[in-house]
C-alpha cells in the first residue's frame, strides 16, 4: 500500500506507487479452466504484498470474470473500469486504490485483417485503455493499458509488423499527449515486444517514457536466449549461454514462454499434470525459450520519482488445479518520491546523442549490436530517448512495403468478386440447358457459393483494405512529418497524394 506522509501543505501526500500488470489469458470458451483461474487471479491480487495501488488487466474477455476480480479486490481496489470494445471486448481493464475521474478506450487504427478470423485480433477491437487518476495530493497519473497486436511469424517477416508498429505509434502519441499535460503517466500492457526491438525503441523515444526494468536492470535480455541477436548479447557481456529459471526471472523479467509455465509444457506434460502427476521444475533448470513480453512503462523518473523495485509477479500455481494462472507472469513495480531530483546518467545521455545521428540498430527484428561497443550499447543505455532520421525512413519503408501488398490484396478481392459475378451468370444460363436434374443441382451449388465467397472478397478489397489503406495514409503522414522534425526532406502535399495508395 502507499504510504502516506502527513504534512501542512500536503496532508495526505502519496509518496509510492505499487503498479502491477497481468495478461490473465481469459479467452471464453478456449482458455482452459478460465473461471478458476480468473477467480484465483483476483484472490492473489487482494493478498499482494504490498498491498497494489493500480492493476492493469489484458485478455480478461469476459464481463463476469471481471466482476470476480473485483468482488476478491474490493477492499484494497475499490475503482475499476471494464473497458468495451469491437465485436468481442478489448479484454482490457484497470483496477485502481483511487478515484478513476475520467476514462476512455482508444481503439487502434490498424488491427488484424477480418479474413484472419481464426486469429481474431481485427474481432476483438484492440486498443489502448485509458484512465486518469487523481492522487489525495491532487497528482494526476494517467493510465494506458493494451495489448498490442500478436506476431504470427519472425520479425521482420511478420505480415502483421505494420500493424504492431502502429500501434506502438498510437499508444506513444497518447502517453507523449499526457506527459505534455503535465501528469504521471504509466504505460502497462502485453506490447508483444522483446527489449529495445523496433516498437520498444519507438514507444519509449516518442511518448517520452521509460522501461522501469531497464532503469533497474540495464543489462538485461533483449529476447529468448536461443534468438541470435541474445546469443551475441551474452557472449559479448561474458553471461553464460542459457539463463536458468532463477535468473530469466530475478535479473531478466521474462513473463512468457518460461519452463516454469505449465502453460508452455508439451502436451503430454500438461496431461499427466491434469492427472495429478506433476513435473518438478527446480530454479537451476534452463530456460532458454523465455523472454519479456509484458512491460511497465513511467515517465516520473528525473522529475521527482524513482524505481523503488521491479519484479516478476504472480509465477505460483493454482492450489488445487496445480497449472499456473495464466500463460503469462505478470510484472510488480514500486516508484517512489525521491528525496532529490534524480537524472538520467551522462553516459545515457551521451547514447541517447549518438542515437540521433545513428538509430540503424533499432532493425525490424531486435538491435543489432555486432558493429558497436557492447558495453555502451546494453549496460549504459537503460532507455531510448531520441531516435534519428533511419530510424523513420526504416518505418517508412515498411509502411511502403505493406502498402504493396494491401494494393495487391485489394485488387484480387476485386477481381475474384467480378470473376465469381461472371461463372455465377454462366452457371445459371447452363441451368437451361442441363441434360440431368443433379447436373442442375451441381451448377446451382457452383453459382451460390461462388458468388458468396467473390461478395466477401469484393467487400473485404473494396471496403475493409480501403480503410485500412486512409488508416495507412494518416500514419504515413505522421511519420513523415516526424522525419521532417529530425532534420529531414520537408513535407511536400503535392507528392503525397491518395491517388498514389489506390493505383
Amino acid at each position: 500500500m502507499a504510504l502516506q506522509v502527513p504534512t501542512a501543505d500536503r496532508p495526505s501526500e502519496v509518496i509510492s506507487i505499487n503498479i502491477l500488470t497481468h495478461n490473465c489469458w481469459g479467452l471464453k470458451f478456449i482458455s482452459k479452466y478460465r473461471k478458476e483461474r480468473l477467480s484465483e487471479i483476483g484472490n492473489r491480487l487482494a493478498a499482494y504484498t504490498p498491498q497494489l495501488d493500480i492493476v492493469g488487466l489484458q485478455e480478461c474477455w469476459t464481463y463476469d470474470d471481471y466482476l470476480s476480480i473485483r468482488e476478491s479486490t474490493r477492499s484494497i481496489l475499490p475503482y475499476g473500469k471494464f473497458y468495451h470494445s469491437g465485436i468481442f471486448g478489448g479484454g482490457l481493464a484497470i483496477l485502481s486504490r483511487w478515484p478513476i475521474r475520467e476514462s476512455s478506450m482508444h481503439r487502434y487504427s490498424l488491427n488484424g485483417r477480418p479474413q484472419a478470423f481464426f486469429r481474431g485480433d481485427w474481432f476483438v477491437g484492440k486498443g489502448v485503455a485509458c484512465a486518469k487518476i487523481q492522487l489525495p495530493d491532487g497528482v494526476n497519473v494517467e493510465v494506458f493499458n493494451t495489448h498490442l497486436h500478436a506476431p504470427y511469424e519472425k520479425e521482420p517477416n511478420d505480415s502483421y509488423i505494420c500493424h504492431r508498429t502502429a500501434q506502438a505509434w498510437e499508444i506513444a502519441r497518447l502517453m507523449r499527449a499526457a506527459s505534455d499535460r503535465g501528469s504521471l503517466v504509466v504505460g502497462l500492457g502485453d506490447f508483444n515486444m522483446v527489449p529495445l526491438s523496433f516498437a520498444h525503441v519507438l514507444v519509449e523515444s516518442r511518448a517520452g517514457i521509460q522501461d522501469v526494468w531497464r532503469i533497474v536492470k540495464p543489462a538485461s535480455s533483449i529476447g529468448a536466449s536461443i534468438d541470435p541477436p541474445e546469443t551475441e548479447r551474452r557472449k559479448r557481456m561474458n553471461e553464460e549461454k542459457t539463463p536458468n529459471v532463477d535468473t530469466s526471472l530475478q535479473e531478466h523479467g521474462h513473463t512468457c514462454d518460461s519452463v516454469l509455465n505449465t502453460w508452455r509444457w508439451d502436451k503430454a506434460e500438461q496431461k499427466q499434470l491434469a492427472k495429478g502427476h506433476d513435473r518438478e521444475v527446480l530454479a537451476t533448470d534452463a530456460d532458454p525459450k523465455a523472454k519479456r513480453l509484458d512491460y511497465i512503462f513511467f515517465n516520473g523518473i528525473g522529475k521527482g520519482w524513482k524505481v523503488a523495485d521491479v519484479k516478476v509477479a504472480l509465477t505460483e500455481r493454482h492450489p488445487t488445479l496445480r497449472c499456473s494462472l495464466s500463460d503469462h507472469f505478470a510484472v510488480h513495480a514500486t516508484v517512489e518520491r525521491s528525496s532529490t531530483r534524480t537524472t538520467i546518467p551522462a553516459r545515457v545521455e551521451a547514447h541517447a546523442a549518438l542515437n540521433d545521428t545513428d538509430s540503424r540498430h533499432a532493425s525490424l527484428e531486435v538491435a543489432d549490436f555486432s558493429d558497436r561497443d557492447f558495453d555502451k550499447a546494453i549496460s549504459a543505455q537503460q532507455t531510448q530517448g531520441r531516435v534519428g532520421q533511419d530510424f523513420y525512413k526504416d518505418i517508412l519503408r515498411m509502411v511502403e512495403t505493406y502498402k504493396l501488398r494491401e494494393r495487391r490484396q485489394r485488387r484480387n478481392g476485386l477481381l475474384h468478386f467480378v470473376g465469381t459475378a461472371f461463372t455465377s451468370i454462366g452457371c445459371f444460363v447452363a441451368v437451361w440447358w442441363s441434360p440431368r436434374n443433379y447436373v442442375a443441382f451441381i451448377l446451382i451449388l457452383l453459382s451460390t457459393f461462388g458468388i458468396m465467397s467473390g461478395t466477401l472478397s469484393g467487400l473485404i478489397g473494396g471496403l475493409f483494405v480501403g480503410t485500412e489503406l486512409r488508416a495507412l495514409a494518416e500514419f504515413e503522414w505522421e511519420v513523415r512529418n516526424a522525419l521532417y522534425l529530425a532534420g529531414g526532406p520537408s513535407l511536400d502535399d503535392r507528392s503525397f497524394q491518395m491517388k498514389d495508395w489506390y493505383d
